[in-house]
């Protein structure tokens, strides 16, 4: 289990958000970051605080790695509602890439929400979020962070 070891430390992130998480065409924000991760219980948890300067919030995410399902849990709260959402479950692929599923609402609709980490390396990391609302058919990618090391 090396799971979000990667993560550890400091990264600046780019980030580009659509308008609409629903509507592809809504348009992109485009928006820069900062995070400071921190590994505890030997690699099975992380936590970090992403700052958004200019939005004007902050993120934190919580990763527990669960030894009984090999799944982590990964917890996101940001600083304007101080409400934990809820979880995405899933594990890293053989080739690196972390799959992670989830159920939640957007604008009062249920969706189906994924995270797809991948592109990491020692310096370089990718995450994505998709949401598809007709049952896992098709996705709609609304939210993409580009992490380099700071």
């Amino acid at each position: 289990m090396n799971g979000f070891d990667f993560l550890d430390g400091r990264w600046n992130v780019h980030n580009r958000l659509l308008a609409d998480f629903l509507d592809p065409g809504s348009g992109w924000e485009e928006f820069d970051g900062h995070t400071t991760g921190h590994l505890h219980w030997s690699g099975a948890a992380h936590v970090d605080e992403i700052v958004f300067p200019s939005k004007g919030f902050r993120g934190l995410t919580v990763r527990l790695y669960e030894p009984e399902t090999g799944e982590w849990t990964l917890n996101w709260a940001n600083s304007r509602t101080g409400r934990l959402e809820p979880p995405v479950r899933g594990r890293f692929d053989a080739d690196g890439t972390g799959r992670f599923h989830g159920d939640d609402h957007y604008a009062g609709r249920a969706v189906r929400v994924r995270f797809l980490w991948s592109g990491i390396t020692a310096t370089t990391a990718r995450w994505e979020q998709s949401f598809s609302v007709d049952g896992e058919e098709t996705w709609v990618t609304n939210w993409v962070m580009t992490f380099t090391r700071a």
